[in-house]
């Protein structure tokens, strides 16, 4: 059985200005099955918050956590919470 789960990822680095919401937001919907958003944050993260199948928000995280994203990651901190499920689609913020 796979569960549905809500993941918010801070990602680190240089992640603003690259693309990375965008490829973060393809990322997820090529994975299917998640609603969410990715946000630049004035601190220079990005912010994503995703809610879906339990091993798409896997993913989602190996993938932000991986050397094929745009930039350059330097850290990711996670937090896994109970879904929500206000979010339609996932989109960029």
């Amino acid at each position: 059985m796979n569960e549905v789960a809500r993941v918010v990822v801070w990602v680190r680095g240089r992640v603003q200005g690259v693309g990375f919401r965008w490829f973060t937001r393809a990322r997820a919907l090529e994975i299917g099955g998640l609603s969410g958003f990715a946000l630049n944050l004035d601190d220079g993260r990005v912010q994503v918050v995703a809610e879906g199948p339990r091993s798409a928000c896997e993913g989602l995280l190996s993938w932000l956590q991986g050397d094929d994203t745009p930039g350059r990651v330097d850290g990711v901190t996670e937090i896994w919470d109970t879904p929500r499920g206000i979010y339609d689609g996932f989109a960029i913020r």
